[in-house]
């Protein structure tokens, strides 16, 4: 067929009804087949053919489904089946209708079958319905697909909505299934943890994160609590090629599931830089303390570490003398080689000097081996000499010639053997006295003091009790497993600055764990507190060390608890009305907003 009406010579051959679907009806082409009209339609001449359309029920319900055929656009044809019509031609007469399109022409052709047809009728017409029944069920899977899919589409449109509001508002979200592991990462919270999405689906959170192993678990124990127990998490992560980035982990149920987990990432890397410019350092390495005496240990030690000469530490007992000489070592060049820390005290001449140089078989009664001592181990690195105050004399002349010459002696040998290592030593005790006593060697002392570092008592630095204890708190409390745990009472804190402290920081950690194990409340109680420290005099409550720090302790407090001033109010022990009344007086609202 073309374009343009087919000959109607060609036609007849089909001995078919062939119509061609124009705008707003059907038009018959050709001659009119041998069968029309039947012998029932005989009495009514004038009846064109066309009319059949309007007057078969079948035929019509068949138009119809033509209508959706070709506008389908599929190929092909589109066969109605055999049905008879006995009312329409007056007898049983076989009809099948088939709809074929030709480019933009539509023709719908009708045939007739002879009797020979009939018994076969049956099984053809059962067909017919079991194919009508499955073009149904056909449609139908179609019309469920399309809504499906039209709901799955406008569901991933509403979640891009959400993750780019999300994303937006600089939240990046994580979801966890009922194993803990993870199911989603949205890519803010990729671009937050700097890692590939592909590479935390499916892992925990304590095997795939890419903090501390410690925050992952403070994030497990979150989300163990009840909602309304449960604060964000802060987490710092060390970046490799980039800066630290400092995150608030908050923690969601699914509202859908309540077994799977949504962390809310936030990033307060800025915030935190600007607190730390506020507050200033409050640590550095595993030192705590932010007191103008530990901000110029902090720059001694800076100043000391770089230059390859023995060091004196003076303190007294919990002053965290070891801690700083471990700064000094991570610090230095050496950092790469052993750092070893050697207690001085309570050892004799002969165990001291086997520790230190080392020993031969048979030095001594015991001496089963050679022994390598301390000198040998830490080659390359550093050594500590702690309480080197109760050294025996005899030590202290070797010790003296090691410092001098480079060189040891294990005891019962007599080769000298060449050592390099930087000796670090820390006393709580008076060496000058020591000295003018004549139980500590005047030119050791001069030997080892080529530099010089004094820590602080903690007792001269109460304004950093409040950040040592909310340091040892977060530790101990994860250490514990004690979450539920969530802060130190107001009242523990005053305590805790009224007490002298004569163990210092070793003694507060030691108060704070103890309070830690007997806490059976959300907040450390005084009466968790250990004896020395519950019976501390209230009158101290008015040390004058207290009020001209009042402004800074504020500041402190409104740092610590990122602008809250009700839980500020709590930590500095004033109620919220009389916290508020400082603000103003101290004229300190303007910097409390940029916190």
């Amino acid at each position: 067929m073309s374009g343009s009406l087919p000959d109607p010579a060609f036609l007849s051959v089909f001995d078919a009804l062939i119509f061609q679907k124009t705008a707003e009806r059907f038009d018959h082409l050709g001659d009119l087949p041998s069968w029309f009209p039947p012998p029932g339609l005989r009495q009514d001449p004038d009846l064109p053919p066309e009319q059949l359309m309007d007057r078969s029920f079948f035929l019509q319900h068949f138009l119809h489904e033509a209508r959706e055929w070709w506008e389908s656009g599929r190929t092909g044809q589109c066969k109605s089946g055999l049905w008879s019509e006995p009312a329409l031609f007056g007898e049983d007469v076989v009809l099948e209708a088939t709809a074929v399109r030709h480019r933009s022409l539509r023709y719908v052709i009708l045939q007739r079958f002879g009797p020979d047809i009939l018994p076969i009728q049956p099984l053809l017409q059962k067909a017919r319905e079991e194919q009508l029944s499955h073009r149904q069920a056909v449609n139908q899977h179609e019309r469920t697909e399309a809504q499906l899919g039209s709901r799955l589409a406008k569901s991933e449109q509403e979640r891009d909505d959400v993750m780019a509001v999300l994303d937006g508002l600089g939240l990046g979200t994580i979801m966890l299934n009922a194993n803990r592991a993870v199911t989603f990462i949205s890519g803010k919270a990729s671009e937050l943890l700097q890692t590939d999405p592909a590479r935390m689906i499916g892992r925990t959170l304590v095997e795939g994160f890419p903090w501390k192993p410690a925050d992952s678990v403070r994030v497990e124990e979150m989300g163990r609590l009840p909602r309304s127990q449960r604060q964000v998490v802060p987490v710092v992560m060390d970046g490799k090629n980039h800066s630290a980035t400092a995150l608030e982990v908050e923690v969601q149920d699914d509202p859908r599931d309540p077994r799977k987990t949504i962390l809310l990432l936030k990033d307060v890397s800025e915030m935190e830089a600007l607190r730390r410019q506020l507050v200033g350092p409050t640590q550095f390495h595993n030192l705590v303390g932010k007191c103008p005496a530990m901000r110029a240990v902090y720059e001694r030690i800076g100043d000391i570490a770089v230059v390859d000469v023995p060091v004196l530490i003076d303190g007294e007992t919990g002053t965290g003398k070891e801690l700083v000489a471990r700064a000094l070592h991570q610090l230095s060049p050496r950092h790469e080689h052993p750092f070893l820390p050697v207690n001085c005290a309570g050892l004799t001449d002969s165990l001291l000097g086997s520790q230190l140089f080392g020993h031969k078989r048979g030095a001594f009664t015991g001496a089963t081996s050679d022994h390598e001592g301390f000198f040998e181990s830490a080659e390359g690195g550093t050594l500590l000499l702690d309480e080197i105050g109760d050294m025996p004399l005899p030590i202290q002349t070797t010790l003296l010639r090691v410092l001098q010459e480079g060189e040891i002696i294990r005891l019962g040998e007599s080769r000298p053997r060449k050592v390099n290592v930087r000796v670090l030593a820390a006393t709580n005790q008076p060496l000058q006295e020591l000295v003018d006593r004549g139980a500590f060697r005047a030119d050791l002392l001069y030997r080892i003091r080529v530099a010089r570092l004094r820590l602080p008592p903690l007792r001269e630095r109460r304004e950093d009790i409040p950040l040592l204890s909310t340091a040892f708190f977060e530790k101990s409390r994860v250490a514990f497993g004690k979450m539920q745990v969530l802060g130190i009472a107001p009242e523990t804190m005053q305590r805790f600055l009224r007490y002298s402290w004569p163990g210092n920081v070793r003694e507060l950690q030691a108060a704070l764990e103890y309070a830690l194990i007997h806490c059976r409340s959300e907040n450390i109680l005084p009466t968790d507190l250990p004896p020395e420290l519950c019976d501390v005099f209230p009158a101290v409550q008015s040390s004058p060390l207290l009020k001209p720090n009042e402004r800074q302790r504020i500041l402190d407090a409104l740092a610590q608890t990122k602008g809250k001033r009700a839980q500020a109010a709590k930590l500095v022990g004033m109620s919220r009305s009389t916290f508020y009344r400082r603000l103003t007086e101290l004229n300190i609202a303007h910097e409390e907003s940029s916190i």
